[in-house]
This record gives structure tokens, C-alpha cells and sequence, in this order.
């Protein structure tokens, strides 16, 4: 009797655990459309790791249907065993910008050939890799100190793509396409974005200077050590905007699309639209970054090459990033960003401004290291 019991309590888990599995992938099946594109990303530094087994998961742009946009700070996540983490991002398409979320995988997918910088440089991670259950750091592009992790290396990257840019298609928006191995990982077994992340997420939309209409692009928060650790000691501020802020000719609720509600943390690509009536798009004039071309990606925590490297790019305009910061153990590691793939032209995006071609590929070396407190 007591065998039968047991067995029925581990079958209702299994139900459980099934049914929450799917919640997971149903939400990243849900979208978020509106008219008016994104910021560009901001330029911060990576807060130093806090220990093995963590993954950065860099910063982005969330929508809410009362506000607009407000910036996610990027975090560290401890990270499912051989995980790795393809960001979301927003891609242009049919006069609308979409959400496409972001989520766990054996490999990295397409996120729209957006530089976010510490090892996204616009395809793939290059800022670190899984070798048995043990996660390894390239340092030359994210900031961790030895004396915390030992399961290091140190790996140049060259970054090719440096345009502070925060989508993808439309006039000044990235013009990346999916590889077929990108394709191939976005049919892979996924894993939707960690509770804490989406705890995050909500916890970042409940701070007003979060969003872009108070910050105007270049947020308090820019970056935490821990998700949802918004402690004065934990956070990073954003050292600049990366681009000029425009603030948009309609209001959140104009612009939304469907009447679902706003972002869902980790929610994937929506409805697209097809309407161009009121848009305008929230895109900057073009404007070279005054960060360098690694920089782009400028996370702080990044070492500098020549300073840290700065992560987030132009509204619609080209920019480069400055490097990254490193931690102060750190041998100095080197900010990376490489070029989104080169595609066919997309749908041009109503009245943005067109971006200024990015500067040609640095090789850069190891960024001066430097600390937050």
C-alpha cells in the first residue's frame, strides 16, 4: 500500500513538473509587438562575477504598456549545468518591433546580431564554455577575479561589430540573419528564462529610474552583481547613453499593439503587425559612439582595453563601444563585438534615421582592469 502511495506521489510531481515545463515554453511562444522602437543600449560596466558557476545574461530594453521601455539590468545567474544563454532581443518587421525572447540551450541562437558586449558580440558567446560540469571564463571579455574562480583562460576576440544599436531590422537596425547553426539551436531543447530572472525583471520594472522616459537612455541601474540584488553596493550605473534620446510622438498605450500585457520577462517573439499608422520610431540621429569599438559593449566590469568597455549601443546610429571593465585580479581582458552577420536589407523601419557605417575591426588587447565598490 504504502508503494502504491509513493508511486502515485511521484507520478502528481511529474504532472506538476510537466505542466510547469510548459508554462515555460508557452511563454516564450508570447510576444510583446509596439510601434516605437527601443533606446539605444546603454554603455556600463560588468560587476565583477561572484563565483563559479555564474553566467552573465547582459542587459536589455522590457516593455511596459503603462510606461514604455525601462532597462533590465544585466545579471549574473547561476546557470543550468551545460547551459548556455541566447539573449532576446527586438526585431523589426511589418512596421512593428517585436520581442524575441531569450532562453537556456546547449547552444547559442540568433539574437538578432546585437553587440550587448562581455562575449556577445552580435553571434554567439565567446566569453566563456562548458567543459564537462564546469563552467569556464574567458577573461579577456568578462570580469573575473582568480582569486574567486579558477577555472579560467584567456582567449583575444576580435570585434568587428561596433554599433550601439538595440534591434534588429528597419532602417538602422542590425541586418544580421540566422546561421544555420543559429537555426539549428532554435530547434534544440530550451529552457524559458530562471524564475530569478523573471523576479528580476519585475523588481527592475518597479524602480521609476528604470525607464527610458526618467533616464532617457542611460539608467542607474545598468548592472547587478546577483539578479534582483538592486543594493546600493551591487549595482552598476550606466556611465553614458548610447545614443541621443528621443522621446516618442505617441504614449505606451497608443503604441502597443495587442492587449496582452507587457513584457513577460522571457517571452518570445508576438504577433507582427502590419500597420504603420502612428509610428514613429524612437530612434536617435546618427552619431559616431564615444566609446571605442569594443567598447560597444562597454560593460564596465569589462577591463578596458584603454578603459571599460562600455555595453550599449546607439538608438538607431552606429557607435563604438569603449572596452570592458575587468576585475582587479583580472589580467586585463579585452572587449569583444563581432559583426552580426551581413543579410539581405529588411523592411526599412518608418522614418529612422539610417546609421553610419561601423569602424573597421580592432584587435584589441587586454582592457585595464578596474574596480566597482
Amino acid at each position: 500500500m504504502s508503494n502504491n502511495r509513493s508511486a502515485i506521489r511521484w507520478l502528481l510531481l511529474a504532472i506538476i513538473i510537466l505542466s510547469f515545463s510548459a508554462a515555460s515554453f508557452s511563454q516564450i511562444a508570447v510576444g510583446v509587438s509596439v510601434r516605437i522602437g527601443p533606446p539605444p543600449l546603454p554603455v556600463y560596466a560588468q560587476p565583477i562575477c561572484p563565483g563559479p558557476g555564474y553566467f552573465w545574461t547582459p542587459g536589455y530594453w522590457a516593455w511596459n504598456d503603462d510606461d514604455g521601455y525601462y532597462w533590465v539590468p544585466g545579471t549574473w545567474v547561476v546557470a543550468p549545468v551545460g547551459m548556455l544563454w541566447t539573449p532576446g532581443y527586438w526585431g523589426w518587421g511589418g512596421g512593428l518591433y517585436v520581442w524575441h525572447a531569450g532562453y537556456w540551450g546547449p547552444h547559442v541562437g540568433f539574437y538578432g546580431g546585437i553587440n550587448y558586449g562581455f562575449g556577445y558580440t552580435g553571434v554567439g558567446f565567446l566569453g566563456g564554455e562548458w567543459r564537462g560540469r564546469n563552467f569556464y571564463y574567458n577573461r579577456s571579455v568578462t570580469n573575473v577575479s582568480v582569486t574567486n574562480v579558477t577555472n579560467v583562460y584567456n582567449k583575444t576576440v576580435i570585434v568587428n561589430n561596433t554599433r550601439n544599436v538595440s534591434y534588429n531590422g528597419g532602417t538602422g537596425g542590425t541586418e544580421a540573419r540566422a546561421t544555420r547553426q543559429e537555426d539549428m539551436a532554435a530547434h534544440e531543447r530550451h529552457v524559458a528564462a530562471l524564475g530569478v530572472q523573471a523576479q528580476h525583471e519585475r523588481m527592475a520594472a518597479q524602480n521609476r529610474q528604470n525607464f527610458a522616459a526618467e533616464n532617457h537612455g542611460r539608467p542607474a541601474i545598468a548592472a547587478t552583481a546577483r539578479p534582483a540584488d538592486f543594493s546600493s553596493r551591487a549595482v552598476i550605473p550606466a556611465r553614458t547613453a548610447g545614443g541621443e534620446y528621443h522621446a516618442p510622438a505617441m504614449s505606451p498605450r497608443q503604441a502597443r499593439v495587442n492587449s496582452t500585457p507587457g513584457n513577460r520577462g522571457p517571452s518570445a517573439p508576438g504577433n507582427r503587425g502590419t500597420s504603420n499608422e502612428g509610428f514613429r520610431p524612437f530612434t536617435p540621429p546618427s552619431r559616431n559612439g564615444g566609446s571605442n569599438a569594443n567598447a560597444m559593449h562597454s560593460n564596465e566590469s569589462r577591463p578596458n582595453q584603454t578603459r571599460q568597455s562600455e555595453a550599449r549601443p546607439n538608438y538607431n546610429q552606429p557607435q563604438s563601444r569603449p572596452n570592458e571593465m575587468r576585475p582587479q585580479s583580472d589580467p586585463n581582458p579585452q572587449n569583444e563585438r563581432s559583426m552580426p552577420h551581413s543579410a539581405p536589407p529588411r523592411e526599412s523601419a518608418p522614418k529612422q534615421n539610417s546609421h553610419q557605417p561601423g569602424p573597421p575591426p580592432n584587435r584589441q588587447g587586454p582592457p585595464n582592469q578596474e574596480h566597482h565598490k
